[in-house]
């Protein structure tokens, strides 16, 4: 167990909480600085001493970790989530955006960290240990007996490629796009991805769009 855990697990457990919280809100506003947080400078925004700081995050690589903005985010939909793939797929890109807007300068801060950082620290920083892959996956989950294991990994992957700070950055900043629309694209991105995997199976009857914007049942061809 870590000198962090078992301190924090210690006595005056509601104080303690309090202490980190402060540290992390301290490093996620010098996030959102464009500033690359230290124990020591968080220490000092939160006004807590540096040798406290530390028993709470022996290093900087723990403090970036707790302080990654989805940290908590165990889901991106609501309860009262749409049944069908597609619609789930909008809302899963919807809230996604919400999210990566209300703090996309700590965004852009985390992803520059992730890319400077060690290979094995990576993971950590950016992905927060395949949190946006959970979160897709939960999206598809009503098309997942339709395809096989492999297929519905290279499709969750797929649109991991296309929802998150990377794909802001490029159709904001290299594309030009505004905010909105580039949302648009993410969002007609992710739908293409998901029509095409369910298009490409091998076996089965397939489905097609009708003018109507239906989805309908294509009978398959006859001997």
């Amino acid at each position: 167990m870590s000198m962090s855990i078992s301190y924090e697990h210690g006595g005056r457990q509601n104080q303690k909480q309090r202490t980190r919280q402060a540290l992390v809100t301290a490093a996620r506003e010098l996030l959102a600085k464009g500033a690359t947080p230290t124990v020591e400078a968080a220490a000092a925004k939160a006004s807590i001493s540096r040798a406290t700081a530390y028993r709470y995050f022996p290093n900087q690589h723990s403090l970036l970790v707790s302080a990654h903005p989805e940290v908590d985010v165990t889901s991106l939909l609501d309860a009262d989530a749409p049944v069908e793939a597609e619609a789930r797929l909008d809302a899963l890109v919807d809230h996604a955006a919400a999210l990566l807007f209300s703090a996309e300068a700590t965004y852009r801060t985390m992803l520059r960290l992730a890319l400077e950082a060690e290979p094995a620290a990576r993971g950590e920083l950016v992905l927060r240990k395949g949190l946006r892959l959970r979160w897709i996956e939960e999206a598809l989950e009503p098309v997942r007996h339709q395809l096989s294991s492999d297929d519905f990994r290279r499709l969750v992957q797929a649109i991991a490629v296309t929802i998150w700070i990377e794909a802001i950055i490029v159709l904001v900043d290299l594309a030009g796009m505004s905010r909105p629309e580039a949302v648009d694209v993410i969002r007609w991105s992710t739908r293409a991805l998901l029509r095409s995997a369910l298009a490409d199976r091998p076996e089965g009857p397939r489905r097609m769009r009708t003018r109507a914007g239906a989805w309908a049942r294509q009978a398959p061809p006859r001997a």
